[in-house]
């Protein structure tokens, strides 16, 4: 009988840590969703930032030098803060990350690749495996992790473990985005978004 293929979960949504006010405010004063970021509450800046990347100092370092005055210096002090993660740090991050999960009409058979890859990745390198495919149209994101996967499967450990470390730097800039993007929304979330903040491996 064949096994299907894993499939990653999803963390609880991002709506679960943010106070009422961010929620789902319909006064217009409230202003952008950096805005509301800056004013978030220590725990819940930090909760929500380990959903952009799982390093909780990284998190805490991102929430402590707030307010930001634009989208811009958020972005580079998350980039700043990726940088100076030490090797605990980095593996505290990899541990959250989960499988990509492919809902994009990926064939059977591709599934079932990408399953046995994504475990022999983990079999080798402990974690995993990581990677930004922003930018890559949906019908394409099989393809490109399948190949990415098994190029990959060819580095030394150290290589590898540096490559994952960009890797999660790229995909916290397009979290910390989708971030502020949903705390725009003044009608929170729904169901689809509500897998926007699930670590993506």
């Amino acid at each position: 009988m064949a096994v299907h293929p894993r499939r990653a979960p999803r963390s609880p949504p991002l709506s679960s840590h943010l106070p009422a006010q961010a929620r789902g405010c319909s006064d217009p004063s409230t202003g952008s969703g950096l805005a509301r970021f800056n004013a978030l509450s220590p725990e819940a800046a930090v909760a929500v930032l380990l959903h952009c990347c799982g390093s909780r100092r990284w998190a805490q370092r991102v929430a402590a030098h707030r307010p930001y005055p634009d989208p811009g210096a958020l972005l580079a002090a998350a980039d700043e803060a990726s940088y100076d993660l030490s090797q605990a740090d980095l593996s505290e991050a990899l541990a959250s990350e989960v499988p990509v999960e492919l809902d994009h009409g990926a064939s059977y058979a591709a599934l079932l690749a990408l399953d046995a890859a994504h475990a022999e990745y983990e079999r080798n390198f402990g974690h995993v495996f990581v990677i930004c495919l922003d930018g890559h149209p949906p019908e394409e994101q099989a393809d490109q992790l399948l190949a990415a996967i098994r190029r990959r499967l060819e580095l030394e450990a150290d290589e590898e473990r540096s490559i994952s470390a960009d890797e999660l730097r790229r995909l916290a800039q397009v979290r910390l985005a989708d971030l502020t993007h949903w705390l725009t929304s003044q009608d929170g979330v729904n169901a689809e978004d509500s897998g926007l903040f699930a670590p993506v491996g």
